[in-house]
């Protein structure tokens, strides 16, 4: 049935079943179980365990995550310029999930090779996995707005996907490091193997069930678009441009904060436990994650964002002056974890937007390539600049896997923790400020769209 003064139909602006919402939702934790484990204990895998130098092991992330920057858009172009009877995003749910489930088995399984040996086993490994995951991320943020039209129950599917994304974060790091010390038995190598073949598993299947219980409603007026037209959308889409940027360096700074939080409990706390339990205590980003779709009635996004990102900063400092106090050490912590419960959920919440305002501004609804860019490239070059970033300030001040740090080992982990993460915070709130004239615009492209969309 359509609507006839939109053009729209009822199927464009439906609310979802639970069932579905959950669909859509726990992709993200499904891809959390792998890409949180890489997060938070890659660089300590390839230090620690794999026995790479941390100088080398930089080098590693940083190399993979251009490679996979750079896939992300052609990835976006690829379910662009799909037609399938599952849709354009959803049936690579179905076709890269068990590649990549293998992939992500092996990143973590470095064999007993020499060291040349390993350094290139593991970046090939990891390269891959990291390859796959965008290939299953990007139609995760695309797929979004083709479920439904309707901007409130988008949002209200983005709250979902960020929150069960957070459990599969939780899981993770409540019992990472815990599986790691069961399975192991004293043999970290064969503790993260068994690790990740449950995470990587329980991941699989979780993708599939998704794969079976969405669908993709919305037909854009342009349906087959080259990638000479994807990238024409871009042309003077400045919302989408100020996404990109502040998702950029936050990304930065997540990395570093959740990659070197493992050294900065081990080494300069002095007790790696801690690590799982500050870990676990990331579940509260679920509280201010839940709590967007209340504070978008009163307040804009743009707002929402930067104070999420203000929270993230405050946490850091309080924790660089903390000390060995561990109830100051905690608080800031959880301070910085509601933060990120803001920040890091409105860049899909907004991506959206951007595509629709590209199809207004330019005629083209490139939702492909503009949400691989504005989302998986984002992630993926961000995580690799970010763990790059840590692992050689840390190398710069002369950091030694499983020794006693030196007064200027301990201060290389401090500054890789606290202030690289503090300093890309910042960054990535200039460019919001400018963020909230097209904020206003988004009833006007939506009233167009669909004005256009009768048209056709």
């Amino acid at each position: 049935m359509e609507n006839q003064t939109t053009g729209v139909t009822q199927t464009d602006n439906v609310k979802l079943s639970w069932r579905e919402r959950i669909g859509f939702g726990q992709l993200d934790l499904a891809g959390q179980l792998v890409f949180n484990m890489i997060t938070v204990y890659l660089l300590y895998y390839f230090t620690d365990v794999a026995l790479i130098p941390v100088g080398t092991a930089g080098t590693i992330l940083f190399v993979a995550r251009i490679f996979d920057a750079l896939d992300a858009p052609i990835w976006g172009t690829l379910i662009d310029m799909t037609h399938t009877r599952w849709g354009k995003a959803r049936p690579y749910f179905l076709w890269v999930i068990f590649p990549f489930t293998i992939s992500a088995i092996l990143t973590f399984s470095a064999p007993s090779l020499s060291l040349h040996a390993k350094i290139w086993y593991c970046a090939i490994t990891y390269i891959c996995t990291g390859v796959l995951y965008t290939g299953l991320n990007t139609p995760l943020a695309t797929v979004l707005p083709l479920l439904t039209r309707d901007p409130q129950e988008r949002l209200t599917l983005n709250s979902i996907r960020m929150t069960l994304g957070q459990v599969g974060v939780l899981i993770v790091n409540a019992f990472g490091l815990p599986l790691v010390a069961f399975f192991g038995k004293g043999n970290k190598v064969a503790g993260f193997r068994g690790t990740i073949i449950l995470f990587a598993l329980v991941g699989m299947v979780l993708t599939l069930f998704s794969f079976g219980n969405i669908k993709e409603r919305v037909k854009p007026v342009v349906q087959k678009v080259s990638i000479k037209k994807s990238v024409r959308a871009m042309k003077n889409n400045w919302p989408w441009v100020i996404i990109i940027i502040s998702n950029l360096f936050l990304w930065i700074a997540l990395t570093s904060r959740s990659s070197t939080i493992v050294y900065y409990m081990t080494y300069n706390y002095g007790n790696q436990d801690m690590t799982s339990v500050l870990n676990s205590m990331k579940v509260i980003q679920v509280v201010t994650t839940l709590l967007i779709p209340l504070f978008a009635r009163k307040l804009s996004k743009k707002i929402i964002w930067i104070t999420g990102l203000v929270m993230c900063i405050a946490g850091q400092l309080i924790i660089g002056v903390a000390g060995m106090n561990l109830p100051i050490i905690i608080a800031g912590w959880l301070l910085g974890c509601l933060g990120i419960g803001f920040a890091v959920t409105m860049p899909f919440a907004l991506i959206g937007a951007s595509v629709d305002y590209g199809e207004w501004k330019n005629g083209i609804n490139a939702a492909g390539l503009l949400t691989a860019i504005g989302t998986s490239f984002c992630i993926k070059l961000g995580s690799g600049i970010g763990g790059m970033i840590s692992a050689k300030v840390m190398a710069a001040f002369g950091y030694v896997a499983n020794k006693t740090q030196t007064a200027a080992g301990l201060q290389g982990i401090s500054i890789s923790f606290v202030w690289v993460t503090i300093i890309a915070l910042i960054i990535a709130m200039i460019p919001l400020f400018f963020y909230g004239k097209y904020e206003r615009l988004e009833n006007q492209v939506t009233d167009d769209l669909n004005a256009r969309k009768a048209q056709a």
